[in-house]
């Protein structure tokens, strides 16, 4: 296997996940704000590295399995995190519909190929929405605290919903086609 910049960049983005759990506990001044930078980060690293390893030609089939196992991780731990943070039955059922989806799809994918019709669950502009939509809500979330009178908690809990929404609908669109061959003996 060699070592590429966009592979180098998916692995920085496992490696950021440690490293904002530690911060988001650590109790000193704007520990929670660098783990958020941190989280950006790792963020814009997933679009960073698909867009260079398809530019320059460098797609690995290690790449290809770690991209999306990264961006999970780096999605549920956060959600996770915040849900221990601040428990409500709210953001719980949100944090499931969002998990449960990951797993539901990542599920259906794995199925999907053994059928050799993993095209028929291909990423799609929803799931493209979906995911931005919930890393900025946890972004936001992350940060939590208020500046330039903007607050940030409140606005990504509120995208939350939205991401959620999308979440929904674009599992959906994927349970949908897959029920032909799920409907077959």
């Amino acid at each position: 296997m060699t070592m590429t910049l966009p592979l180098l960049l998916t692995l920085l983005r496992v490696a950021a996940i440690p490293v904002v759990l530690a911060l988001f506990y650590v109790p000193i001044p704007y520990a929670r704000q660098v783990a958020t930078v941190i989280y950006i980060a790792a963020c814009i690293t997933d679009w960073l590295d698909g867009y260079l390893a398809r530019r320059w030609d460098q797609t690995s089939r290690f790449g290809a399995f770690l991209d999306p196992v990264a961006d999970k991780l780096l999605v549920a731990t956060s959600l996770v995190l915040l849900l221990k943070d601040r428990p409500d039955g709210i953001l719980a059922l949100l944090v499931c519909i969002i998990i449960g989806r990951e797993i539901t799809i990542s599920a259906l994918r794995e199925w999907m190929a053994d059928l050799g019709k993993r095209a028929s669950v291909a990423v799609s502009w929803i799931g493209k929405w979906k995911t931005g939509f919930q890393m900025t809500a946890i972004g936001m979330m992350l940060w939590e605290q208020s500046t330039f009178g903007l607050p940030w908690y409140l606005m990504g809990y509120g995208l939350l919903f939205v991401a959620a929404v999308l979440t929904l609908w674009s599992m959906c669109l994927y349970l949908r086609a897959a029920w032909p061959m799920m409907r077959e003996p």
